[in-house]
């Protein structure tokens, strides 16, 4: 029997609201174009409500023991992982990554409620030496109220990113995720209301974009904005931050470059890649998609690539067989057109793919492109899609500084089995996270973020929890 789509609804101060009287979104099946169902959308009264709640969500919240918030957290997490099939079939049918990969981000999301368990336990201060009679305190304590912003290419991870490091410091939370993958996000704030999380801790909104984020960010409940997208969104949102001396916590745009030296193993790094590249459909912020590839070893490396990424099985990722699903939506399949055909038109070679399949969904073929000038768009601008862009290069510092070029730097990869190599790589790269001959860069127990115009702050580990604290020095004679 084919798992129904879940009704979606709000939640505000402990009350679950539906469509009633107010605007809708309408949810697709990015594999079949088709609705799945209607999102409410907030209006300026909902979110009034949803920060009075979350005033008084915070001030039940922060007095409440670190043991009793670790314990919802856990409790949570147990039940994430109990509810895995659930969770992961409602995030492909709204997402359209495939069932492999929700099953992997659900996981992550118990991960790092546990992992907050536990670290919220560590909001550790000091005593400072003074003369007797005399004492200086350095406490840590919540920075407040937090209106997080997350975005729809993981629906599942990005809710728990905005919500675990938050309540594990005792803030209360109002969070907008996108409302094109919503259902996901239901399903995780559900988990931690079934384990405890008390009303008006945690509210969930839906709405236009501008509007919430106006509304939210100017009102003086707010301490902190979170936020996951597009660096022109994050920019814009940092300016309204900016009119309240709020704290903010950006993880922006990417355009992540691997460099494939000489000496790398050409087949391991292939097979990484592709997996890495494909993943989502290309869909991911710390997506590889700059190749910078030796000169010695590029065509047999862009040869090695393309020959796995054909044989890559693009369909319903609902249906196991499929080794990729489709785009999330229809923008990114006309952005894909555009950047494939400027790119060529500039003197690209197109080895695979470069369109969209005859059939329903929001699908592409996996596609490279080789040889592609710096001018083109997809050199400069975040793709977000199924297109790995390839370009051969001379030596260490040529391969740096094409690597280095653009204003973002949220990830870099680099292969190489030289370990002096991979040390000055290492160094070199101006990125937040750098993968040496490996793709993997997210860990519940590691910071996940970027540096220049790729955001400033870090969700994950110490540094994650670390962000929604604020640090009270106290003087006592």
């Amino acid at each position: 029997m084919t798992q129904p789509y879940p009704a979606l609804r709000m939640h505000i101060d402990g009350e679950w609201i539906a469509t009633q009287h107010r605007r809708v979104h309408v949810v697709l099946n990015p594999a079949t174009a088709q609705p799945l169902g209607e999102l409410p959308l907030a209006d300026a009264a909902d979110l009034d409500r949803a920060l009075d709640a979350a005033a008084r969500g915070f001030a039940l919240w922060r007095a409440t023991p670190a043991e009793e918030r670790a314990r919802v957290l856990k409790r949570a997490a147990a039940l994430i992982r109990e509810r895995v099939e659930l969770i992961s079939r409602i995030a492909t049918m709204e997402e359209g990554k495939t069932l492999a990969e929700t099953r992997v981000e659900t996981f992550a999301a118990a991960d790092l409620f546990e992992f907050h368990a536990e670290e919220c336990r560590r909001a550790y201060g000091r005593v400072l030496v003074r003369p007797t009679g005399t004492r200086s305190l350095v406490l840590k304590e919540p920075v407040g109220p937090v209106a997080a912003f997350a975005p729809w290419n993981f629906p599942i991870h990005n809710p728990a990113r905005k919500l675990g490091a938050p309540l594990a410091a005792g803030c209360s939370v109002i969070m907008k995720p996108a409302e094109e993958a919503p259902g996901s996000a239901i399903q995780i704030l559900g988990a931690l209301l079934d384990a405890g999380l008390p009303a008006g801790v945690a509210q969930l909104v839906f709405g236009v974009p501008d509007e919430v984020s106006r509304q939210l960010i100017a009102s003086p409940v707010i301490r902190k904005v979170s936020f996951t997208g597009s660096t022109v969104v994050g920019k814009h949102l940092m300016k309204l931050a900016a009119d309240g001396c709020k704290r903010t916590t950006m993880e922006l745009g990417g355009h992540a470059p691997v460099i494939v030296f000489d000496d790398a193993d050409i087949e391991q790094a292939a097979e990484l890649l592709v997996g890495a590249k494909f993943r989502n459909a290309g869909q991911v912020c710390v997506s590889p998609t700059r190749f910078f590839v030796q000169q010695g070893v590029y065509e047999r490396f862009v040869d090695a690539f393309v020959q796995r990424a054909s044989q890559l099985k693009v369909g319903d990722g609902l249906d196991p067989v499929h080794d990729m699903g489709p785009l999330a939506n229809p923008r990114r399949q006309a952005a894909m057109r555009e950047l494939v055909a400027d790119a060529t038109t500039q003197g690209a070679r197109l080895r695979l793919g470069g369109q969209a399949p005859d059939r329903p969904g929001f699908f592409w073929q996996p596609t490279v492109l080789s040889e592609v000038p710096d001018s083109a768009h997809c050199m400069n601008e975040e793709p977000s899609g199924a297109v790995a862009l390839m370009r051969p290069f001379r030596d260490f510092d040529d391969a740096v500084a094409q690597a280095n070029r653009l204003p973002y730097g949220l990830a870099a990869y680099a292969f190489t089995q030289s370990a002096k190599t991979a040390m000055r790589i290492g160094d070199a790269l101006e990125s937040g996270m750098v993968g040496l001959n490996t793709t993997r860069l997210a860990a519940a127990d590691a910071p996940f973020g970027g540096i220049k115009q790729s955001g400033h702050g870090a969700e994950d580990g110490p540094e994650g929890f670390e962000a929604c604290l604020v640090t009270k020095t106290i003087h006592q004679a």
